[in-house]
């Protein structure tokens, strides 16, 4: 379908936030004079997500559902939303909604003057975080941060804020590259876009923390962690360069 944006939502187990989710969207869409499609793509969920996004869909005709056979992991699922998605603008957003639909109105006009790569930050002066992560995981968010300023992406406050934009070319390009399937995967997709030299914009946004957060803390950091080596090793050694010269 395509149109003027497509949305793409990874969701793992998400039947209690979903259609509130999609609900949300839906009005916020009905609102706006362009076309858009929403993609829920459904990673190997186990619990009623998938028939709860089928039943939405009289609500939102242009929703689609994707449903991979298992768990590959946040990143993957993004890539497999926007494989099938074709909106001139691709925003992908965390099912939870912490980063309120609205927020778009902010990316709108840059992604329409031509700015490449929008992302929303809760790193930046006019941002609003209006309930905070517990203090161990800012923490680890701010370790993490670190690690990726000094590793991969410097100058960017936040890499993990899950709403993110692209124009259609540009993300098209950039997911041909990407290698990395779960949470780290942001920030592989800003480090091949700097690599590339597009332009990125970083927003603040308005933000609120779920208390059902699906990384696990300790895991999944370290996981992340060493997903940043793979990338700068993968640089280095030169594996990005040669398909994006091909």
């Amino acid at each position: 379908m395509g149109g003027e944006l497509s949305i793409v939502i990874p969701a793992y187990n998400e039947e209690e936030r979903i259609r509130g989710t999609l609900e949300r969207i839906g009005e916020y869409l009905a609102g706006r004079d362009y076309e858009a499609e929403v993609i829920v793509v459904s990673d190997g969920s186990r619990d009623r997500t998938a028939d709860i996004v089928r039943e939405m869909k009289t609500a939102i005709p242009s929703l689609l559902l994707i449903e991979l056979p298992r768990n590959r992991g946040k990143g993957y699922a993004v890539r497999a939303g926007i494989d099938q998605s074709g909106g001139r603008y691709v925003l992908f957003s965390d099912a939870d909604l912490s980063t309120p639909i609205e927020e778009y109105e902010r990316f709108h006009p840059l992604l329409a003057r031509g700015v490449p790569v929008v992302i929303g930050s809760r790193g930046l002066p006019d941002s609003r975080i209006e309930l905070h992560q517990s203090w161990y995981r800012e923490g680890m968010g701010k370790m993490f941060n670190f690690l990726v300023r000094t590793l991969t992406v410097s100058g960017i406050r936040d890499t993990q804020c899950g709403f993110k934009a692209f124009r259609r070319e540009v993300i098209a390009r950039l997911i041909s590259l990407q290698r990395v399937e779960r949470f780290s995967f942001d920030v592989e997709i800003l480090f091949l876009a700097r690599k590339l030299g597009y332009e990125i914009a970083e927003v603040p946004v308005r933000w609120v923390n779920s208390p059902r957060s699906r990384v696990r803390i300790f895991r999944d950091s370290a996981r992340m962690a060493w997903d940043l080596c793979r990338i700068r090793w993968g640089s280095m050694w030169g594996s990005y360069r040669e398909e994006a010269a091909g």
